[in-house]
This record gives structure tokens, sequence and C-alpha cells, in this order.
């Protein structure tokens, strides 16, 4: 029964330790959630436009405002939870296991995404009806190519006629290139890509070390994993397009199941750069895109703002684990509320949750924070009566 009592510290005690004032603790959190969220969205925008080619009047009217945007909804999902992880203490009288992380977390990660999808590339992203259109249909059209999207626009003896000579079946449409040619130049191009985003990805922390370690900067240049990005995507496009005009050459015809078969094979190249968060975002859109056709085909109903709710729900969940049970987080994700709130979610008392019989303390070493006494319901242990 120790999960259904409830414990009657205060949210200073437990939540935010460093600051007594609630008001000071939401501006703190926030301050540091804008800051390390801009870090984070401003490369990704900025190589996203570079890859995708924009032009000036983009980089000088949108790039600003869709950073900032996208800023606004991390910003505004750390910021709001520690709000409402003071105002649910204050309403409930102290903290339920539920309260201090699922709780808080589900208002304000519903709040955030709403902010968010107020503009258009998330309203793309989170709640396309089209399955894969928006921002997943943009990364795949740019990997694999505008040639292999499917398309009912023209015939293949349309096609037959402006292609050129060379091993090129009439129903492929990359009229300037062989298929040899095609699938080499597919794997240099994306190998290129991948290796140079990781290149990017490291020079913060290698511009860090220009001074203090020298001897670190060709690691820039020479890092493993740089290579490995690289193979990954130069593989998974040469053996899907690869794949894609074999089954031409094979069946005479152009399919959307050479889509699905090529899609498989070329999933092998995931040997190169085993990435979880990759592999569940593609299953996910698998999902999305299988259940938007069925709901277009009417086998499944439609449920409205039901995407924005699962995203809520799941933001929750992950809150929950990482006040309740970080060891059962994945680690990544820690590090990342970590930087998010410049090391603060670490700071919270665990121990005075270890009553619900989740362990929350388990993974930081009996860490009690200093807490001043004026501010406390019960005197931590430890301190004079």
């Amino acid at each position: 029964m120790a999960a259904l009592s409830k414990i009657p510290y205060n949210c200073y005690e437990i939540g935010h330790t460093w600051d007594p004032s609630c008001v000071h603790s939401a501006f703190d959190i926030t301050r540091g959630a804008l800051e390390v969220s801009f870090k984070i969205y401003a490369p990704l925008y900025l190589i996203a436009a570079v890859l995708r080619r924009k032009k000036k009047d983009y980089y000088l009217k949108r790039l600003l405002p869709e950073i900032l945007w996208s800023t606004s909804f991390l910003t505004t999902n750390g910021g709001l939870y520690i709000v409402f992880f003071c105002i649910f203490r204050k309403l409930l009288g102290g903290f339920y296991s539920w309260s201090a992380g699922f709780g808080a977390a589900l208002p304000a990660s519903y709040i955030a995404i709403l902010l968010e999808r107020k503009i258009e590339i998330c309203v793309s992203r989170c709640r396309s009806k089209d399955g894969l259109k928006g921002f997943a249909f943009s990364a795949l059209k740019f990997i694999v190519g505008k040639e292999e999207i499917p398309s009912h626009s023209g015939t293949a003896e349309h096609i037959s006629t402006i292609c050129k000579q060379g091993p090129r079946h009439r129903c492929c449409k990359h009229h300037q290139d062989n298929c040899i040619s095609y699938c080499v130049k597919g794997f240099i191009r994306m190998f290129s890509v991948g290796y140079l985003i990781q290149c990017c990805l490291k020079v913060p922390s290698a511009f860090r070390q220009m001074f203090s370690k020298p001897s670190r900067l060709p690691s820039l240049f020479y890092n493993k994993e740089n290579f490995q990005l690289g193979a990954f995507l130069g593989s998974f496009v040469s053996i899907y397009k690869g794949t894609s005009c074999l089954l031409r050459w094979l069946r005479n015809i152009d399919d959307e199941l050479h889509a699905l078969i090529a899609g498989f094979l070329a999933g092998i190249s995931m040997f190169f750069y085993k990435s979880t968060t990759i592999s569940m975002y593609l299953f996910s859109k698998l999902v999305e895109t299988m259940y938007f056709k069925g709901i277009e085909a009417g086998r499944f109903p439609y449920f409205p703002h039901a995407d924005t709710v699962l995203y809520a729900v799941s933001t929750a969940i992950c809150f929950q684990a990482a006040v309740m049970e970080v060891q059962n987080l994945r680690p990544s994700y820690w590090k990342f509320l970590l930087r998010l709130t410049k090391g603060r979610f670490a700071l919270m008392n665990r121990q005075l949750l270890d009553v619900f019989g989740t362990q929350a303390s388990r993974d930081f070493k009996g860490f009690v924070p200093k807490l001043d006494p004026r501010f406390t319901t019960v005197l931590p242990p430890g301190l004079p009566q």
C-alpha cells in the first residue's frame, strides 16, 4: 500500500532543492532549458537547410523563427514540469507515487506539444494524416532520392523516350545515369552526408578542446563514428536503389511492392550503425503509416488529437521513470534530461521517495541535498532538532 500513500513533504524538500522559491526554481529550469534547446535545434535546422538547398530567403526570414518555435517546445516542456510539480503538491498537500513524475509531466507535455503544433513543420511531423508526409517524407525523399518516390505521373513509354543509352530499364526514372552509376553515386553522396553530419556534431566539443588538448583535433575527422554513419547511409541508399532497379529488370514493371522488398534488404545497413533510436523511429513511422492507410480504407477509426495525447502520456511515463526509478530509464534519455535542466534533475531528494518501494535513490550514492531548515516541513535526517 506504500504506492498509494502520501508523503507530507513540500516541493522544496523533494524537487527544487537548490532554491526554496517555486518561482525562482521554475525560472532557473526555464532559462537553462531555453539555452540548451537553442543549442540543440540551431545546428539541426541549419544542417537540414543546407542539405535541402534552401534559398537565401529561407535563411533570412524563416530559419530563426522555426528554430525559436522548436526551442520553445522543449523550454515549455521543462519549465512547465516544475510549475505543475509545485501546483500538484499544493493541491494534494503532499506527494503520491504518481504525482511527482507522471502527474506533473502530463499537463506540461500536453501544453508543450500544442504550442509546437502551431507551426507548419510540426503539424506535418506530428499530425499528418498522410502517413509519411511532412518531416519523415522529406527525409526519405532526400535520402533515397526523388526518383524512388512513388509517382503516378508519366508513363513507361514516355520514360523510355527520354532515357539515354546504358543499362537502364525503361521504368527507371534516373534518366541521367545508368543503373550501376546511379547506385554508386547514391552511396558516395549519402556516405559524404553521414560523415559530414557526424563531424558537425563534434565541432562544439572539438572547439572547446582546441586550446587545452589540440592533439585531439584530428579525431574530429578520423573518428570511427563518422565512418559508421556514412557507411550506414551510403549502404542503405545503394542497396535500396540497387534492389529497386534489379526488380524492375526482373519483373519488367515498376511496382510499389519493390519499395517494400528494397527497404527490407536495405535494413541490413543497420549493422554499420546500430542505433536503437533510428530503429524505433522507423518502426513508429511504419505503424503510423499502416494505421493511416487503415483509416483511408475504412478499417480503423480516426481519433482526433490522439497523437497529442499519446505524446503527452509517453513523455509523462518517461518522467515518472526519471523521478522514481532512474535505473529503468535509458541512459541516453537520462543524460538528455540532465543536460536540459543543467544537472538539476539529479538534485531531487530521492531518498524521501524510497518509501514508495521503487528504489528511487539507488543510483545516487546516498545523495542528500543541503536544505535550509527554515523552509522545510519535516527536519531532514542529520539536522539538529
